[in-house]
């Protein structure tokens, strides 16, 4: 979504691109219905975040912004840092030590001045809500604002673009939520509110799953899963409110087979993505969807299924190897 002008200015041009959206063969296979796949790893920042981020990047430095200050387990990282060399403003990254040297690495290429604190996002945000008090400074926040939300809504008026009917399900990862709010907003944007949604997360790191179960949120006491991008230990407070106002399936799957559904998508689409995608990807591969249908809680048959491959550039050939032998998986 584009920044609105002000002051007679032309509309800022938004820093994401119109992603394609493709069938799976495989998917479809795993699935047992068609599945298509909404390509969003192929962001300029790797990324589904930059449609959000970079839209409240816009709003900001519009605002007389001077330097953005973000807190991130990579990926949210890397949309803010691409924006800020876009918009030609400074930006300082917070990230754990979980997210790795590829992270820093790839935030220090955009031009990010970064900063490593504490174990799990959790303690990076409490540092850059720290910076943020310094004078002309603004926070970033990954997944929890409104123009955040508002951003990754253009997610879905592309699909209701692309695809010739509404999907029968659409299946995405949550960490802190930022993708399901964005997702909930657009479907209602467009009309849509009744497609179910499946929300996959990884055990260790699956506070929306606690949150629906207890009716509130809940507080995970540490992350332990590989899937770092989704390492919120409380989830946003919007989540909650989207599967109030939208049919929202909660899955948790294991480390295990994330890393397994990314090994078998990389085989079988030639795309490299990170466990936390492994999640949504495991549910199609794992069978879950069809239990879901024998279960009554997702139609049979489905007429389509819509995979948010949200993508994620804190991965490598070496990394999945690691994570594969770490799991006992190799």
């Amino acid at each position: 979504m584009a920044a609105q002008p002000a002051g007679g200015q032309k509309p800022q041009k938004p820093f994401h691109i119109v992603s394609p959206v493709l069938e799976s063969l495989s998917l479809s296979k795993a699935a047992g219905t068609k599945v298509f796949m909404k390509m969003e790893n192929v962001q300029p920042s790797g990324s589904f975040k930059i449609r959000g981020i970079g839209h409240l990047c816009q709003d900001a430095a519009r605002k007389g912004c001077r330097r953005f200050v973000c807190s991130s387990g990579g990926n949210a990282g890397l949309a803010a840092a691409f924006a800020a060399r876009e918009l030609a403003l400074p930006i300082t990254v917070v990230v754990p030590s979980s997210s790795g040297p590829t992270a820093v690495s790839k935030l220090q290429e955009l031009g990010a001045t970064v900063e490593v604190y504490g174990k799990v996002w959790d303690d990076a945000n409490s540092r850059a809500q720290e910076l943020a008090k310094t004078e002309g400074w603004v926070i970033i926040p990954p997944f929890d604002h409104p123009l955040v939300w508002e951003g990754h809504a253009s997610l879905v008026r592309e699909l209701k673009d692309s695809l010739e009917d509404k999907p029968g399900a659409i299946v995405v990862a949550v960490g802190g939520g930022g993708l399901l709010a964005g997702v909930v907003a657009g479907l209602q944007q467009v009309g849509w509110q009744d497609v179910p949604i499946v929300a996959a997360e990884t055990l260790g790191a699956h506070s929306f799953h606690e949150a629906l179960k207890a009716g509130r949120l809940v507080t995970l006491p540490d992350i332990t899963s590989v899937a770092t991008c989704l390492g919120a230990k409380t989830v946003a407070a919007r989540a909650l409110e989207c599967a109030r106002e939208c049919q929202v399936i909660s899955e948790v799957v294991r480390d295990e087979e994330a890393v397994r559904a990314v090994q078998q998508f990389l085989d079988a689409e030639r795309a490299l993505v990170e466990p936390a995608c492994g999640a949504a990807l495991a549910v199609l591969y794992s069978g879950r969807l069809q239990r879901l249908q024998s279960e009554g809680r997702l139609r049979a048959p489905l007429r389509s299924v819509l995979l948010v491959v949200c993508g994620g550039s804190n991965i490598h050939t070496a990394t999945l190897r690691a994570l594969q032998s770490q799991l006992g998986l190799q």
